[in-house]
């Protein structure tokens, strides 16, 4: 639900009837965000605690189950820092040892969980056999979730613009397609009892409420006046992917009902390589990593295409692409280090649809690299949103929770 909302004020959904119009033109209750929250913190936060009370054995078995358990707490929380600035967490999931726990400050949640990233993957690199688990999201390999710890290790470093550390972990992160961490629903018609793509199921259920055309994202992959389209790339087939009107069940595209779901991404770890490479290292660095990501999105792993006759073209650029006048600076407003890295986060935007990394892109650049980020338009009024409100429930039963609540257009501490 957070999701969708993030990408209703990113210019990547629209919102068309009820309370999606009315969360598109920014209007939020603090009751949205109660089940979110209660995920966090009593479906993944507590039950983590619980796993490693009992996990305490020395075994490949029980190291490898306390990784993942780090990794996804690690995930969960990282998440709520994100979307929500300071949070709960050294004193959260102790009850009834400590009912009130206090909102720590969204940096030190930060650096608390690299600490446990680190944790998960010490505990990783002891596993000296593969033991089978049963996981929906990713592979039984502990090399594949030490690669999926470096890579979020690395987005939380891109979170507070970290960037010489987020390229140094994402060097050791996910390294190929195959070690992406999603959830793959099952096939087709096994997908009734809630185990479909969420985009889909929501489709499903609530027709009209949502679109992805008319919007911002859907005019960048288009032709119109903000396209990316150009001599090197076209987006004909990723325009077909990400494009559902919302009315209709979907069966193909990135709402199909078994469409993989991103979570930590192959394309994310890319990215990430490129923007931290061109902002710490060189623009060859980071010119590299994005050609790197060109070429896996034109060999066609990078999504199903709709249709078998659907343009992928993304060749490699040169440096002189991102000359003064050249096909990635035509309107020579800056330099060939700024040209790539706004090409660089535009594609951020677009491979990170479905995601949060849109999101946190925007609030992350939104002070400081107005000449590279992604100018997507207001649904509404003259500010844009910071942030999601903390949860109703949170407020009712937290004495240590700010009040009032922080509104939405209050910009998170890392974000100032």
């Amino acid at each position: 639900h957070l999701q969708r909302i993030s990408g209703m004020w990113s210019g990547q959904y629209e919102g068309r009837t009820l309370l999606y119009l009315s969360l598109h033109q920014y209007n939020m209750s603090s009751e949205e965000t109660n089940s979110t929250w209660g995920f966090i913190y009593q479906g993944v936060l507590k039950q983590s605690r619980v796993a490693q009370s009992k996990l305490t054995g020395d075994s490949d078995s029980e190291k490898f189950q306390r990784a993942i358990v780090k990794i996804m707490e690690a995930l969960a929380v990282g998440t709520a820092a994100e979307l929500f600035g300071d949070v709960p967490y050294r004193e959260a999931g102790q009850f009834p040892a400590i009912e009130n726990p206090e909102f720590d400050p969204q940096a030190q949640v930060f650096a608390d969980l690299q600490l446990l990233l680190d944790d998960a993957i010490s505990e990783l690199s002891t596993v000296s056999t593969s033991p089978s688990l049963n996981s929906a999201i990713l592979a039984s390999s502990p090399t594949a979730w030490e690669e999926a710890a470096h890579t979020l290790k690395a987005r939380y470093y891109m979170d507070v613009k970290n960037y010489a550390s987020a390229y140094t972990q994402a060097q050791m992160g996910i390294s190929n397609r195959s070690r992406s961490l999603k959830y793959t629903p099952p096939a087709e018609g096994a997908v009734q009892g809630g185990n479909a793509n969420l985009l889909f199921t929501f489709i499903r259920e609530r027709g009209g409420y949502m679109r992805s055309t008319n919007t911002y994202l859907a005019d960048m992959l288009g032709t119109g006046a903000n396209t990316r389209r150009n001599a090197k790339t076209s987006e004909d087939a990723r325009s077909k992917y990400y494009a559902f009107s919302g009315s209709g069940v979907p069966s193909t595209g990135v709402a199909a009902p078994s469409n993989p779901m991103g979570i930590i991404t192959f394309e994310e770890n890319t990215l990430i390589l490129a923007e931290a490479g061109a902002r710490s290292q060189s623009f060859a660095t980071g010119l590299g990593h994005l050609n790197d990501l060109r070429a896996h999105l034109a060999s066609g792993n990078a999504f199903i295409k709709v249709g078998a006759g659907d343009v992928l073209q993304y060749d490699a650029y040169v440096a002189t692409d991102f000359d003064p006048g050249e096909i990635e600076n035509p309107d020579s407003s800056l330099t060939p280090a700024r040209a790539l890295l706004r090409e660089i986060i535009e594609e951020r935007y677009v491979s990170g649809a479905g995601s949060m990394m849109p999101f946190n892109d925007a609030r992350r650049l939104r002070k400081s690299d107005t000449d590279v980020d992604v100018n997507f338009p207001l649904n509404f009024g003259t500010v844009y949103p910071e942030r999601m409100l903390l949860a109703q429930e949170e407020a009712n039963s937290n004495s240590n929770a700010p009040s009032p609540i922080p509104d939405i257009f209050q910009v998170t501490p890392v974000n100032q």
